[in-house]
C-alpha cells in the first residue's frame, strides 16, 4: 500500500502531533508499505531516516503525491494540505489529534469549512472525547507512544516524588499543582516537586512558589527530551497533569507510565484515555481534589503498586505497533469499499 501522511508538524519540531506521525510513519513503512510525508515543517531528512518527506511542498508537488498514493491519511485536517484531493479522487481518512471549535462569527471561515467537509473523509479520533465532539461517525484508535524509549529502567533508584512536565502555560496548571503543595503543607506533607518544562509562565510559578512558601521544595528543570526525560521520568513516583483545559489526549502520561510513575491528571477531556487505570484523576481546575488525590497517594504506598498493575496491559494497547496495525486495518476497509 502507498499511503501519504501530511501533517502539518513534523519532526524536527517536537510536539504529540510530531511524535504520533513520525511513529505511525516508521511503523508503516516497517510492516512494508510505500510511505510520503508532506508537512509545512522545515528541516533536512537526517530528522527522519528511512521516509521520503516533501517539506514545504507545492500544490504540484502535493498532487504528484496524491496521485501516487492510494490512501490519503492527514495527521489533523488541514485545508492547504487537502487541496489536491480537489482533483486527484482517493480515499481520505483524517485523525482528529484535537478539538475542532464550532464557529461562532464568519471569520470562523476555516473551521466551518473543515467541518463541511467531514462527512467526504473517513474519520479516526485520538480519544472518546474527541470522537463524542465530532458531528460525524469516528473510529477511536488511541495514541501509541515511544515504547523503546519510555520504559522502565532498574538500573535507576525511584528516589523522587512528584515531577510534572510540559510546556509552562497557564492552560498546563502547574500553578494549581502548586496551589495544591501549599494545601498539603498545612497538613505536613512536603513532597518534592520537579518541574520539566519550560514557556513563558516560568518566572510567575516561581513568584508564585515563593509566596507560598513552596518555593524549597520545588526544582525547575527546563526542557528535556528522548533519553534524558525518559531517565528522569524513572526517577520519579508520581507524574502530575494539572492541566485547565480539556486535553484532547495526553502522550505524556504514557511516556510516564511507561517509565513506572503513577499519573494524576484532570478527568475532562482524553486525558482519561490517555491514563486509564493506571492513576487517578480529579475535576479540571479543583485544587483541594488534586490535593487529596496526591495526599493519598504520598501516604499510602500500596496505592502506588495497585495503580502500577495495569501498567502494562494499559501500555501494550498503545504500543506502536499495534496502534499503527489498526490503522492499516482502516486503511484496507476504505481502500476496498
Amino acid at each position: 500500500m502507498k499511503i501519504l501522511l501530511t501533517s502539518l508538524l513534523f519532526a524536527p519540531s517536537i510536539g504529540g502531533i510530531e511524535t504520533v506521525s513520525m511513529l505511525l510513519a516508521r511503523e508503516f513503512v516497517a510492516a512494508g508499505h510505500e510511505v510520503k510525508v508532506a508537512t509545512m515543517t522545515p528541516g533536512d531528512d537526517g530528522n527522519a531516516p528511512g521516509l521520503s518527506v516533501l517539506r514545504k511542498p507545492t500544490r504540484a508537488q502535493l498532487t504528484e503525491a496524491a496521485r501516487w498514493c492510494d490512501v490519503y491519511f492527514q495527521s489533523n485536517i488541514s485545508l492547504p494540505l487537502a487541496t489536491p484531493l480537489l482533483f486527484v479522487r482517493r480515499p481520505w481518512v483524517i485523525v482528529h489529534h484535537t478539538w475542532i471549535p464550532q464557529p461562532q462569527k464568519f471569520s470562523d471561515w476555516n473551521n466551518w469549512l473543515k467541518l463541511r467537509l467531514l462527512p467526504f473523509a473517513h474519520s479516526i479520533s485520538i480519544s472518546r472525547a474527541i470522537a463524542e465532539a465530532l458531528p460525524v461517525p469516528s473510529e477511536l484508535i488511541p495514541n501509541p507512544y515511544d515504547a523503546a524509549l519510555f520504559r522502565t529502567d532498574d538500573s535507576i533508584e525511584r528516589s523522587d516524588d512528584l515531577v510534572a512536565l510540559g510546556r509552562l502555560v497557564s492552560d498546563k496548571g502547574f500553578d494549581l499543582l502548586l496551589d495544591a503543595l501549599a494545601l498539603l503543607a498545612k497538613e505536613g506533607c512536603r513532597p518534592k516537586l520537579t518541574i520539566i518544562g519550560d514557556g513563558p509562565e516560568k518566572e510567575a510559578l516561581i513568584r508564585q512558589a515563593n509566596a507560598l512558601h513552596v518555593a524549597e521544595q520545588i526544582t525547575f528543570l527546563g526542557s528535556k527530551t528522548g533519553l534524558e526525560l525518559a531517565r528522569q521520568l524513572n526517577r520519579h513516583r508520581i507524574a502530575v497533569i494539572p492541566s485547565r483545559w480539556k486535553e484532547p489526549f495526553g502522550l505524556v502520561a504514557l511516556e510516564a507510565i511507561g517509565c513506572g510513575c503513577v499519573v494524576v491528571g484532570s478527568k475532562e477531556g482524553g486525558l482519561s484515555d490517555a491514563i486509564g487505570l493506571c492513576g487517578p484523576a480529579f475535576p479540571n481546575g479543583d485544587v483541594p481534589a488534586l490535593a487529596r488525590e496526591l495526599s493519598r497517594l504520598l501516604k499510602t504506598p500500596g496505592l502506588l503498586l495497585q495503580y502500577r498493575q495495569h501498567a502494562e496491559q494499559h501500555l501494550r494497547r498503545h504500543h506502536p505497533t499495534t496502534v499503527a496495525n489498526l490503522y492499516l486495518q482502516k486503511f484496507e476497509r476504505v481502500c476496498a469499499a
